[in-house]
């Protein structure tokens, strides 16, 4: 792997996980604003832990793509390299 590549595929790892930090903290800060409003509205019903289920499970399965099965970005660059090398042939 040329220096470029090695670089372009750290690159690609470092915005995976940036783009999950990012999810994490909009999701906290939509959730604690959800919680004020719900008490603050309406202490008597409580409904702001349906979106947060929800919404919840979104960054959990964002996590477990970047942190847990990474291996999705080496097959995928190995596919794009494949790709890349069928078309160098053919032209």
């Amino acid at each position: 792997m040329e220096q470029s590549e090695a670089y372009q595929s750290a690159k690609k790892r470092v915005e995976a996980k940036m783009s999950f930090y990012t999810h994490l903290m909009v999701y906290i800060a939509v959730i604690l604003l959800l919680v004020v409003i719900n008490l603050l509205s309406s202490p008597g019903t409580i409904w702001f832990h349906w979106p947060m289920m929800g919404w919840g499970i979104a960054v959990v399965l964002h996590g477990f793509a970047v942190f847990v099965f990474p291996g999705r970005f080496a097959v995928t660059e190995k596919m794009i390299e494949k790709e890349m090398n069928k078309s160098q042939t053919h032209s």
